[in-house]
């Protein structure tokens, strides 16, 4: 047994700790604040990792710069550091003008973001093994994360939308039917459909049910780990 739990601690632990070291988002936005000046993290438009395992290698922020092409500068952090900037290789939709994310409203971070997906996954069965994760304002100008949940083979099982500030999970495709807030409300007409013992209604009212169920459970999560950006950036 004394061998077996060497082999674990040589071989096992520092993957563990690999793992655990990947930075989260908050982490390479003060790279972002120390390399670039506090004044950058008005400016942020986006933030995206890919492949995370569960937090990605890399960050690319997108920065609103109205004098750089398409108005936005790029931004990869890797490593601690910057490791490239520049303008983005692919064009962006639309204008960037009232698009940036307000940090101020930020009370979820990336590794607690992956939290409330990876349990919302858990309760729709659906199975993954890697993160994919973006950053944004919704429509209403309000920070949401969108986790986009892969298999081993890198394709798509679900993808999470997750407001950045109350942490409430918004909708959800690939699990629950792609049941959202207003899918799931009850109103008289459901009720009526409900009482004539249909087949169809029986699957809606066992969707709604999940799908309040996992969000009253995410919303427990999110209490515990919920962490202020303006916290965070201001601890140094």
């Amino acid at each position: 047994m004394s061998k077996l739990v060497a082999v674990l601690f040589l071989f096992g632990a520092p993957a563990l700790a690999l793992a655990e070291e990947q930075a989260t988002a908050y982490e390479a936005l003060r790279v972002v604040g120390t390399q670039l000046g506090r004044g950058a993290l008005n400016h942020v438009v986006s933030i995206t990792g890919v492949e995370g395992n569960p937090q990605p290698e890399k960050w690319k922020i997108m920065l609103e710069a109205p004098s750089a092409g398409g108005g936005v500068h790029e931004v990869e952090v890797a490593d601690g550091r910057i490791a490239s900037e520049g303008t983005p290789s692919r064009s962006i939709a639309g204008s960037t003008e009232g698009a940036t994310i307000n940090t101020a409203r930020l009370n979820l971070d990336s590794n607690g973001a992956y939290a409330v997906a990876s349990h919302t996954a858990e309760k729709s069965h659906t199975r993954f093994s890697s993160a994919s994760y973006t950053l944004r304002t919704d429509e209403r100008g309000e920070p949401i994360w969108i986790v986009t949940l892969t298999n081993k083979s890198s394709r798509p099982v679900g993808t999470i939308y997750i407001g950045a500030n109350g942490g409430a999970v918004r909708r959800t495709e690939g699990m629950f039917a792609g049941a959202t807030m207003e899918d799931v409300e009850t109103t008289g007409e459901d009720r009526d459909n409900a009482s004539e013992g249909g087949i169809i209604s029986a699957t809606r009212a066992r969707i709604k049910h999940a799908f309040h169920r996992t969000q009253e459970e995410a919303r427990g999560m999110f209490e515990r780990v919920k962490h202020s950006f303006t916290d965070f950036i201001n601890r140094g």
